[in-house]
This record gives C-alpha cells, sequence and structure tokens, in this order.
C-alpha cells in the first residue's frame, strides 16, 4: 500500500509538532498492517521523531507484545475503545516514545465477533500529564479504504492532541 499524499502531509505536521516539543512516536496497529508506520516513515527526516512500530494483528500479540490486559481482551475482544487505549500506552511504554498511536478494529470486507466492517477505535497516549484516549470510528468505504481512513484519522488525532492539547473522544 502507498501512503496517501494527504496522509503522508498530515504525517508532516505531526513530525513538525513533535519536533517542537521534543517528543517521539510510537504506533502500534491491527488492522492498518503497518500502513500508519508507512505513511509516517515516508516523511524526510523523521528518525528525529519516529522510534517504531509493532504490528500486532493476533490477538495474543496485543497481549504478549504491547501489554493489553488478558482480562480485558477475554472481556471485550480486540475490537474495543480500551484496547486501543492500551494498545497505545503499550507501544509507548515498550518503544520508549512520548506519544504511543494505536490502531484497532474491522476493516472488512466480513464481520468479525459481532463488529461490522469499518467499526474502528484509534487509541492515544501521552502528553503532560500522562493521557490514554480512544475515539471511534465508524467507516463505510471498503477495505483499503477503511485502511486508508484510519491512517488518516489516527493522524488527525494526534495532530489535534499535539496542537491544541485536548481530543473529543
Amino acid at each position: 500500500m502507498t501512503p496517501d499524499p494527504a496522509a503522508v502531509a498530515l504525517a508532516e505536521l505531526v513530525h513538525v509538532a513533535l519536533l517542537a516539543r521534543a517528543g517521539t512516536l510510537a504506533v502500534a496497529e491491527s488492522l492498518t498492517g503497518g500502513a500508519l508506520a508507512a505513511t509516517v516513515t515516508a516523511v524526510p527526516g523523521v528518525s528525529a521523531t519516529f522510534r517504531g512500530g509493532v504490528v500486532a494483528y493476533a490477538t495474543e500479540l496485543k497481549r504478549d507484545l504491547l501489554g493489553v490486559p488478558a482480562e480485558l481482551l477475554e472481556r471485550h475482544g480486540p475490537v474495543h475503545p480500551l484496547v486501543a487505549a492500551a494498545m497505545a500506552a503499550g507501544a509507548r511504554l515498550r518503544l520508549g516514545s512520548t506519544y504511543g498511536l494505536a490502531t484497532t478494529g474491522v476493516a472488512g470486507p466480513d464481520p468479525q465477533d459481532g463488529h461490522p466492517p469499518g467499526e474502528v477505535y484509534l487509541g492515544l497516549a501521552g502528553g503532560e500529564p500522562l493521557r490514554l484516549l480512544h475515539r471511534r470510528l465508524d467507516l463505510t468505504g471498503d477495505r483499503a479504504a477503511d485502511r486508508a481512513g484510519t491512517v488518516r484519522a489516527a493522524l488527525e488525532l494526534l495532530h489535534e492532541v499535539l496542537t491544541t492539547g485536548n481530543a473529543t473522544q
């Protein structure tokens, strides 16, 4: 998947905002399968702000690699706002960054565990004091469009927090 130029432009804005506050970013991805990291790393000079990412597509990897509590996954499954927030916190902690950004949900084409295609959750961990945020998306495209929309929305969320200090859930 070639990064969308509009998403790369957002990633550049995020990079500049992170540079201004000496911040760094780590990502945790499920349905985007590395597309978020690919978009971020399309920005020249991003090594100054991007620590890395974890693609945890399988549920047990969310637990084992990102530290998402097993009880949370057992109770709600991998498509849940608190799972997204926990993934972001795990990426931030395990990769040593000031911000963690996560994606989880159903890209389609079929429903998963009672969740329709396009039901997506973003998670964000970071800031002073440390905040955990999540945001729900209800996307209506095909698989590729839902994945691309998730990448853009994740970068928009982080940019919103970096530039205003606030984000709506």
